[in-house]
């Protein structure tokens, strides 16, 4: 029952910005820390941005300053505000959500993916 929906990828170029949105649904959203990972094709899944259910942000270093991540509990939606982008940015870009319960189980829950592309 639980899915995480991205949509916001596509084609911009080098310099532009682009918007992505995370909607969450079938978990108590406000509860788990949240995020953005992206995959570039070769590379390996790298954390770029997560958010706490205290609101604490923590970024990649390649993206601060560039990139901000938010969260809207009342709408159960996370967001990822790109600036300047790169074309080393170019990579499909996942939400995630995980939970560290007190019983000792962990629950994570990923999204499709979308694919954002900048372009020089």
């Amino acid at each position: 029952q639980v899915q995480l929906v991205e949509s916001g990828g596509g084609l911009v170029q080098a310099g532009g910005s682009l918007r992505l949105s995370c909607a969450a649904s079938g978990l108590t959203f406000g509860t788990y820390t949240v995020g953005w990972y992206r995959q570039a094709p070769g590379k390996e899944r790298e954390l770029v941005a997560t958010i706490t259910s205290a609101g604490i942000t923590g970024y990649a270093g390649s993206v601060k300053g560039r990139f901000t991540a938010s969260r809207d509990n009342a709408k159960n939606t996370l967001y990822l505000q790109m600036n300047s982008l790169k074309p080393e940015d170019t990579a499909v870009y996942y939400c995630y959500a995980g939970l560290d319960a007190a019983d000792g189980s962990t629950w994570q829950y990923w999204g499709k993916g979308t694919l954002v592309t900048a372009s020089s």
